[in-house]
Formats: structure tokens, sequence, C-alpha cells
């Protein structure tokens, strides 16, 4: 069987959201605004949890990292799209394309691990509260989060790898406004059976064990509430957890809602607005959600705007 010419595109064309230019300008500033809430909300986070040194606990340690996850993440696509509704130009080069390709699987994958290892922790602290300070040591800690940097890494590089052997025969219009590795792999002229296969392979390694590993420390957290006899110390575990179950499931919504469809369920204008929600809405709303549901994270908040010093315990 002869191989498949590579045809080497040099460009992608992104469509974006909208081929209106009026529409494009209010998207331009809707956009700006939302990248900045949260580039700005996930950095207040990180600094108020750095300079409080009640906050140095492993919850708090895995919040920083979703933080800077979430600023990455939302990095790799929005700029992009900002400066093509600048120039007008809605070009985006081979090599360009895929490195978001690289970055937004690795981003998207980091993500999914470190959701995963904050549920573990709150499945320590809830149900073996006794052993929790023995299991959840610095040393721990740190190993989850090497694991979450490392290997969606691993899988980012295999997906972008492979997506680079495929031949593209002129068409290049993306109806996205980034290179979704979903949209790209369907505009290939050769034989994707392997990228598809590798999407619903890698892709449950990387996000539904870690989503399983969620929906198991959730049961089990939620097993140990019924027996917590007063509705008071229910509410405070809920509460406290609440957070990030609300996380968790815009997250995960989206993302499976996305990659684990058949291709035949797939429609442009969906595919566009469930990637507004895991890229943009959801790392912006990250912050809001964990500072006004946490007194812990507002006090520091408070105490970083006002400028006073930390107070320790």
């Amino acid at each position: 069987m002869e191989r498949d010419n590579h045809s080497r595109v040099s460009e992608f064309i992104l469509l974006g959201l909208s081929c209106q230019p009026e529409q494009e300008r209010r998207m331009f500033f809707v956009f700006l605004i939302m990248y900045l809430i949260t580039v700005m909300g996930n950095i207040f986070i990180i600094l108020a949890i750095r300079t409080d040194s009640r906050l140095h606990t492993p919850m708090y340690f895995f919040l920083i990292n979703l933080s800077l996850v979430d600023i990455c993440f939302t990095s790799t696509t929005i700029p992009k799209m900002l400066i093509n509704y600048i120039s007008g130009r809605k070009v985006i080069f081979y090599i360009s394309c895929m490195a978001q390709v690289f970055f937004f699987c690795w981003f998207g994958g980091l993500d999914s691990i470190v959701l995963a290892s904050m549920a573990y922790d709150r499945y320590m602290a809830i149900c073996a509260p006794l052993h929790y300070s023995m299991i959840m040591t610095p040393r721990v800690c740190v190993l989850l989060v090497a694991i979450s940097w490392f290997w969606p890494c691993f899988n980012s590089l295999i997906h972008t790898i492979m997506l680079t052997k495929l031949s593209f025969c002129g068409h290049t219009e993306i109806p996205h406004f980034f290179c979704d590795i979903n949209v790209v792999i369907r505009l290939a002229c050769s034989n994707t059976f392997i990228n598809d296969m590798l999407i619903y392979t890698l892709g449950a390694l990387i996000s539904i064990i870690p989503f399983i590993g969620i929906l198991v420390s959730y049961v089990n957290i939620f097993v140990a509430v019924l027996k917590i006899p007063s509705a008071q110390g229910k509410w405070k575990v809920f509460s406290n957890c609440g957070s990030h179950l609300t996380v968790v499931c815009l997250f995960y919504g989206t993302i499976i809602g996305v990659y684990f469809n058949p291709n035949s369920t797939h429609t442009a204008q969906k595919d566009t607005a469930s990637a507004v929600m895991y890229t943009v809405v959801t790392p912006m709303m990250n912050p809001f959600i964990y500072s006004l549901r946490n007194k812990d994270m507002k006090g520091a908040l408070k105490m970083l705007l006002s400028r006073k010093p930390s107070q320790s315990l």
C-alpha cells in the first residue's frame, strides 16, 4: 500500500467565533476583559496563598498549581484570538498551530490531574483525618504535582507528533478560534484512524481516569458526611467541598461533551461554544468560586489587598 504524501501546509485560517467585523469588535473587548480577569484573579489567588502562612497546607498548595495552570491554559488560545481580531488577519502558521495543540493538550490534561489531586486531598482530610498529616506530607504533594505536570506533557507530545504525520490537501480553514486537535484532525486528507484512537485511549488515561478518581473520592466523602450527626458539621464539609465540585462539573462537563462523543454528533457551533466554556469561562470563574465560598481565602485576599503582614498561628 502506497504511503500518503505529506502536504506541508504553511498556515491555517482560524475562522473564529464570527465572520462579521462588528461582532468581532465586540467580542474582542469581551474576551479581553475575560482574559484580564482570569489572569489577575488567579495571580491574586497565588499571591494570597503565598503571603498567608495559614494557607500553607496541601489543599492550597494544589490550588496554587490550579491557578497557575488556568493562566497558562487560557494564555494558549485567547491572546492569539485577540491578535487576530486586532490585525484583521486570521492566519496561524503551521508550526504555531502545532505548538498550540501541544500546549493546549498539556495544560488541559494538567488541569484534569490537579483537580483529581485536590479531590484526593479532600478525601484524606475528611475520611481519614487521623492519618492525614502522615499521608499528605510535603513530599507526597510535590510528587503528585510533578506527576500532574509531566504525565500530560508526554501525552501531549504523542498527540502532536502523530498530528504532524497527517497530510493536508489544501483545505486549511479551521472553524474554531484556536487549533483544537479534533478540528485539525478532521481537516486531514490522510487516514486519521490512529489519531482518533489516541484521543480515545490516551484521552481516557488523562481525563476519564482522574474523573473516576474524583467520583470515587466524593462518593466516599458523601458517605462519611452522612455519618456526621450534626447538621452544622455536614454543612461545613459540603461548603468546603462545594467549590471544588463546582469547578469539576464545569470543566469535565464540557470536555467530555467535546472529546468523547462520536464525530457524527459534533457541529462547529456546539464545539466552539463548549470550548469557550472550558478555555475561558471556567478559568475565569475559578478565582471567584474558590474565594467567595472560602472564608480563609477571603481573609487572605483582604490581607493582601490591604498589604497587612501575615499573622502566623
